[in-house]
């Protein structure tokens, strides 16, 4: 083939008609034709190479924009996007024209463009691994693997070697390339011709003023601070009154319940297993607690209003089922009352045996715990003379070690004498090194000076600058027509004066509105208080009625309560107690034979069963203080009937030994 006198400049044709060419808007036809007409200044042979190239850029893109592609990706980031098709162009002529062009015009070709860009991207293209792998993968999805491999790849790997030393002729050159940087010339200032000014005459020293006496320290320097003695006096004050509020409160203390000596019971009652009893006496409840005004809301008043509305809808449903003919479920309900009244009964007696049977637990794990003591004792004797060996083995332990610490500091101090003489060497060398730093941070400061008086000139230039730009005079005024519309063409386009109409109207529409609205919500707020009025009253009666069937109901338990009779000791109950009573006699023999004092778990020495009792029924006195608050309430609120409530209370009263009181 015939060289070509400047193939640099045939390569930028090319590209420049690829950046004009849009597939969408022109054919390939027109371009070439548009092609043909710029290249009628060249030759044949240079415009037939131009027009073969164009035209098989065109036709290979797929093949082409893959390798372009990953190329940009990898070794390619910091590449202009603008110079792609040149790539594209170099790429077409390794691949279709190597065979044809010859090595030798396409270095020519190669070294009439930019080195460092053809080296970047020769060094990718004809490198070993990428075309063996996923460039023939890649061209293999478009065209049948073997042609590719038999046409385009094996050509590509035949020509690598020589390739290879064209890419090594490039980095020599890359590495050769001297770059010459052109220096400014640095203006250098003059100094002006100013006239020097006259010396300065030596003022005449003034009098030095004389310092006026100073006033002496006050001595409320020296003493503490009024307000910290009145702070102190009003602490104690209130410290006091604490203290006396403290004492009246526990004078005049609320006290359900008074402890009280009692004498010894028989042995088979409960309370004469401890001599000491204490006797539960509860005050009565004073004043109604019925009659107490309670504050309603609105929802608290429909709620009730409400409920008994339903509960009139429910009787007037019963007498209607009544008339009818229906059955009275009051004889069932009264035998459900009795039999559950039963079933407390035995609750309540199941729960005094398993009382009871703990209590048995209980003396028979003092029994066994005089039993370990015993072991104990043995046990702690052991302990103690193997304790005295090992404090004789710890003793000649520590004897040797201070033998060896001694020793040790003897050493040390040795030594220390020797501390003196590297110190004086460590002192020499450190203010060497401080006069070695000290020449190095002057030098630096001296540059740092010489940069930040250069950015000062720089940065006064500027400001002179800016400065002249605003000296030039803008107008700003600008005449305004309020009812003139802006001329747009606009549908819905006004005057501002015409805009300011319309905004007055609306918002004296929209007040109206509101008070429309606000005239609506008086009304149904009106309507609502009447409701609640309403419900109010009819509230009142039903409580007027319900609390008489309350007060007739109460007396008619009160009368039947008293024709019955108290609850009946179990069998089981009197046969515990009987074994309680046994267990406690032997546990005290017991420890009479081995003179030890009976002691509770977890108890100190020195506490006796008397004491014990009274701890243990200080809990008994407070659970039965709120058991009583608690049947009380349930009693009120009707959950709960009277007769009930006493046997609980017997029940209560029997099992801490107190006598029962009434609920009132």
């Amino acid at each position: 083939m015939v060289e070509m006198a400047n193939p640099g400049k045939h390569i930028e044709i090319v590209v420049q008609q690829l950046n004009k060419y849009n597939p969408e808007n022109e054919s390939v036809e027109h371009l070439l034709d548009e092609s043909a007409k710029v290249l009628q200044t060249l030759n044949g042979t240079d415009e037939a190479f131009v027009l073969e190239t164009l035209s098989g850029c065109i036709e290979y893109k797929p093949l082409l924009d893959i390798v372009v592609n990953a190329f940009f990706v990898r070794d390619g980031k910091h590449c202009l996007f603008s110079e792609r098709n040149l790539y594209v162009v170099i790429c077409y002529l390794a691949t279709f024209q190597l065979e044809e062009l010859g090595l030798q015009q396409f270095s020519r070709i190669v070294k009439s463009l930019d080195i460092a860009k053809m080296h970047k991207f020769l060094r990718f293209f004809f490198n070993v691994l990428n075309l063996s792998t996923w460039i023939k993968d890649e061209w293999s999805q478009i065209y049948d693997s073997l042609y590719v491999k038999e046409n385009w790849i094996d050509p590509l790997l035949g020509w690598q070697p020589k390739i290879e030393q064209l890419i090594k002729q490039l980095a020599d050159k890359l590495a050769n390339r001297v770059t010459t940087v052109k220096t400014s010339t640095v203006t250098k200032p003059k100094e002006f011709d100013l006239t020097t000014p006259k010396p300065r005459a030596i003022p005449i020293p003034e009098p030095i003023p004389l310092q006026e006496k100073h006033q002496p320290v006050p001595q409320s320097t020296y003493k503490p601070p009024k307000e910290k003695q009145h702070l102190q006096q009003i602490k104690y004050r209130n410290r006091r009154r604490a203290e006396e509020l403290l004492l009246e409160a526990n004078v005049s203390q609320f006290r359900c319940a008074t402890v009280k000596p009692e004498k010894t019971a028989p042995r088979g009652n409960i309370s004469g297993i401890m001599k000491n009893k204490t006797k539960f006496q509860a005050q009565k409840i004073q004043g109604k607690i019925d009659n107490v005004p309670i504050k309603l809301n609105a929802a608290a008043i429909l709620r009730e209003g409400a409920l008994y509305q339903r509960k009139m809808e429910q009787e007037l449903n019963r007498i209607e089922s009544l008339l009818r003919g229906a059955h009275d479920p009051s004889e069932f309900l009264e035998w459900q009352k009795q039999m559950r009244e039963k079933d407390l009964e035995q609750q309540l007696a199941e729960i005094e045996c398993r009382r009871l049977q703990g209590k048995l637990s209980h003396e028979e794990a003092v029994l066994a715990r005089q039993n370990i003591i015993q072991e104990n004792k043995k046990k702690a004797e052991l302990k103690r003379e193997e304790t005295a060996e090992l404090m004789r083995q710890y003793a000649e332990k520590r004897l040797q070690e201070e033998k060896e610490m001694r020793e040790l500091v003897e050493q040390v101090v040795e030594g220390h004498k020797n501390v003196k003489q590297a110190r004086m060497k460590l002192q020499k060398y450190k203010r060497q090194i401080v006069q070695e730093v000290s020449e190095e941070s002057r030098e630096l400061l001296r540059q740092a000076l010489e940069e930040e008086e250069e950015k000062i000139r720089k940065r006064y230039e500027l400001i002179q600058q800016i400065r002249a730009i605003e000296s030039l005079p803008f107008f700003r005024k600008k005449f305004v027509d309020l009812t003139q519309t802006a001329g747009y063409g606009f549908s819905g386009e006004m005057s501002i004066v015409e805009l300011r109409e319309r905004l007055a109207l609306l918002k004296e529409a929209q007040k109206k509105a509101e008070e429309e609205k606000r005239d609506q919500i008086i009304h149904e707020k009106q309507a609502k208080e009447q409701l609640l009025l309403d419900k109010l009253e009819q509230i009142s009666l039903f409580r007027a009625a319900l609390g008489r069937a309350a007060a007739l109901k109460q007396e008619e338990k009160k009368i039947k309560f008293q024709l019955t009779e108290g609850p009946v000791k179990d069998e089981r109950v009197l046969d515990l107690q009987k074994k309680i009573t046994e267990k406690t006699m032997e546990r005290k023999k017991q420890a009479e034979i081995l003179k030890i004092t009976p002691q509770k778990d977890g108890a100190g020495p020195g506490r006796s069963w008397e004491t014990y009792g009274n701890s243990l029924q200080e809990p008994h006195w407070k659970e039965m203080e709120e058991s009583r608050e608690q049947q009380f309430k349930m009693l009120q609120n009707g959950l709960l009937s009277r007769e009930t409530a006493q046997k609980m209370a017997a029940y209560q009263a029997a099992r801490i030994g107190a006598t029962s009181c009434i609920l009132r």
